[in-house]
C-alpha cells in the first residue's frame, strides 16, 4: 500500500504479542484500527495504551474459530469505520508434546485458530477488500511453516496449511487491487507458549524457556511487518535464522529435515 494514512487495518490477535505491537506501530503509521481479540479486558487495556489523537479504535470481541461470529466481523468494522483498508490475520495459539502424545481435541482447536482463523477472515472481508482503490491482507506464518520440528506437528502442519493457502491466494489476487503478503518470524518474545496446551505443564515450561532465549522483540515483527504492506513484498522473513532455513529446505529438503530431526533431539519438547 502506498500510504497508510486514514487507512482502516483490522488486527486479530490484537490483545497481545505481536497483534498488540503491530497496532501500536499501525497508529503511528496513521491507521486507525479495528482489534479483535478472544479476550476483552486485555483489548480494553490495548486501547488505553495507544494514546495517538485522531485515530479511531474499535474493538471487537471475537474467536477466530467461530465461523457465524467471524462472518458476521465485517458489518460492525463497517459500521464503525466505513471502510476497511488492511486485514491482518495474526491471531494464534500453541500446542506443545510430541504427537503420539497429543489429543485430538488439542489438534482441532489449533486448527481451529491458526488456519481457520485466517480462512474466515479472508473469506469474510475480502469482499469488503477489493471495494477498494487499494487494500492489503497479511497472513501470519512461521518458521515453522517453512520446517517441521519435533514437537510441533499440530503447530506445523497449521502453519503449512497458512503457508499453501496463503500462495494460493495470492496468486488469485495478483493483477487486482488487493495484496497479500505471508510473514514467517521466528521466535517472537510473546506468551504463545505458556498461554497455549500441552501434554503437561514441564513440557510448556521447557518449550517457553527455549523460546525465549532465543527470542526477538515483537515491536521488531511489527515494524517488518509494515515495511512489507508498503512494498507490497510476498513475503516477509524475520531474522537470519530464518533466511538460512528458507534457504536450506528449498535447496535440500532432505538435508534440512536430517538437520532439524538432530536440532530437535536437543529441545526439551
Amino acid at each position: 500500500m502506498n500510504t497508510l494514512v486514514d487507512r482502516t487495518a483490522v488486527v486479530t490477535g490484537a490483545a497481545s504479542g505481536i497483534g498488540k505491537a503491530l497496532a501500536h506501530r499501525l497508529a503511528e503509521e496513521g491507521c486507525h484500527l479495528a482489534l479483535v481479540d478472544i479476550n476483552g479486558e486485555a483489548l480494553e487495556r490495548v486501547r488505553a495504551g495507544l494514546a495517538l489523537p485522531g485515530r479511531k479504535v474499535s474493538l471487537h470481541v471475537a474467536n477466530v474459530a467461530d465461523r457465524p461470529r467471524m462472518l458476521a466481523l465485517p458489518e460492525e468494522v463497517l459500521a464503525a469505520h466505513g471502510h476497511v483498508h488492511l486485514l491482518v490475520n495474526n491471531a494464534g495459539v500453541s500446542v506443545a508434546g510430541r504427537f503420539e502424545d497429543v489429543s485430538l481435541e488439542d489438534m482441532d482447536w489449533i486448527f481451529g485458530v491458526n488456519f481457520w482463523g485466517v480462512v474466515h477472515g479472508c473469506k469474510a472481508f475480502l469482499p469488503h477488500l477489493r471495494r477498494e482503490p487499494e487494500a492489503h491482507i497479511v497472513n501470519l506464518c512461521s518458521s515453522f511453516g517453512l520446517l517441521g520440528f519435533a514437537g510441533k506437528t499440530g503447530y506445523s502442519a497449521t502453519k503449512f496449511a497458512v503457508r499453501g493457502f496463503s500462495e494460493a491466494l495470492r496468486a488469485e489476487l495478483i493483477g487486482g487491487s488487493v495484496g497479500l503478503t505471508v510473514v514467517y518470524p521466528g521466535a517472537v518474545d510473546t506468551n504463545i507458549v505458556r498461554a497455549g496446551r500441552a501434554v503437561s505443564d514441564a513440557q510448556r515450561e521447557a518449550e517457553a524457556r527455549f523460546i525465549t532465549g532465543r527470542a526477538i522483540p515483537a515491536s521488531r515483527v511489527a515494524s517488518r511487518i509494515v515495511r512489507g504492506i508498503q512494498r507490497k513484498s510476498a513475503r516477509v522473513l524475520v531474522g537470519l535464522d530464518y533466511h538460512l532455513i528458507d534457504w536450506m529446505a528449498r535447496l535440500s529438503p532432505e538435508l534440512s529435515q536430517e538437520v532439524t530431526a538432530r536440532l530437535s533431539q536437543r529441545m526439551p519438547f
